[in-house]
């Protein structure tokens, strides 16, 4: 059985929620750089038919494909979505627009292409959206599907965020099972750029199979490699999602999600490299036994300060963080390696 058909067979053995098709999945409010300033955003997971290759197995640490609709939501349904989700802004003056769908957004099976124009020609009628961001995998970034939305957004800003992991295709095909190629998302990065779309990589820290000094290193040389490709780049630190590959491996003592100890490192030494490139992370439930932590003590200060410093880009804020807990993260660096597979400590 290859990874693909285990992860599948796990899939199998969930249940997806039934939820009513013309409500988004989530929506909540936060804050994001525009152009250098601080500024409000509203994030919205419409909930539709999926992600195509979550569908099919997909990756080792994602969960979102049971944010999928038990049964495809209609045009009308999306549109409804996207209206509740915009009385979230009812407070907002000026904001980002961030928009995923557990999938990609420029997926027609997804999001028909007309209902999408329709979604776009509402958020450049609004004058409050300065930008708008869609999650997708890369082999739907072409030059019809971005000329159909520049064409709309004329005075809006548009980017597209894809999920690359690593630029490594090794870790990305045997560790987090991703279905595409550095090649393709470099295709779709250089192509975006041409159409004057902006980009947005997300990274995995410490994917399964890793340990947390391989972990540390491949995000590092990922953001050198891509550095010249991207705009912005996202570290997404791996949790343990309920009926993922990685929870299986978490369940049997296998797997403990990274240090942030990990991702302060990565930070400061990767925009010591790169001061231009915005580089941010976000640590989804920090200090949490299925999330990033360090020691109960410091966890949800260093999150904290992480979130900061996404917004700040000053990596000075980063430099005084200290824990007793962080010369224990220095010995897993040493000896992490050596356990095979195997956590030092949960």
């Amino acid at each position: 059985m290859n990874l693909n058909d285990r992860i599948l067979e796990i899939r199998q053995q969930q249940r997806i929620k039934k939820a009513p098709n013309n409500e988004p999945a989530a929506v909540w409010t936060g804050k994001d750089l525009l152009q250098g300033e601080i500024t409000d955003t509203l994030t919205l997971i419409f909930k539709t038919c999926g992600c195509w290759w979550g569908i099919k197995g997909g990756c080792t640490m994602c969960g979102f494909v049971y944010d999928r609709a038990s049964t495809p939501p209609s045009a009308e349904d999306l549109l409804q979505q996207y209206e509740k989700a915009l009385e979230r802004s009812s407070g907002l003056q000026e904001f980002i627009v961030k928009i995923f769908t557990s999938g990609s957004f420029l997926d027609e099976k997804e999001i028909d292409a007309q209902v999408r124009e329709t979604l776009l020609n509402k958020m450049e009628a609004d004058e409050r959206i300065k930008k708008v961001i869609v999650e997708t995998r890369p082999e739907f970034v072409t030059e019809d599907t971005l000329a159909s939305c520049t064409e709309v957004l004329k005075n809006t800003g548009f980017e597209i965020a894809i999920g690359l992991e690593t630029s490594s295709d090794l870790i990305r095909k045997r560790s987090i099972n991703k279905g595409f190629t550095y090649a393709g998302f470099s295709r779709a990065a250089q192509l975006a750029h041409e159409k004057g779309v902006t980009v947005k990589a997300y990274l995995l820290l410490k994917p399964p199979f890793l340990s947390e000094i391989e972990g540390m290193n491949d995000i590092i040389d990922t953001i050198n490699d891509i550095a010249g490709l991207v705009d912005t780049v996202s570290i997404n630190l791996c949790n343990v999602q309920r009926g993922t590959f990685v929870e299986r491996l978490w369940e049997r003592n296998q797997y403990r999600p990274p240090w942030l100890w990990s991702v302060v490192r990565i930070l400061m030494e990767s925009k010591k490299n790169h001061p231009d490139l915005v580089i941010t992370s976000d640590p989804v439930g920090a200090g949490s036994k299925r999330g990033p932590h360090n020691c109960r003590e410091c966890s949800h200060m260093v999150a904290d300060t992480i979130r900061e410093y996404s917004l700040t880009q000053d990596i000075a804020i980063l430099e005084d963080l200290n824990c007793d807990c962080k010369e224990e993260w220095e010995k897993v660096l040493e000896l992490d390696g050596l356990t095979f597979g195997c956590p030092i400590k949960s």
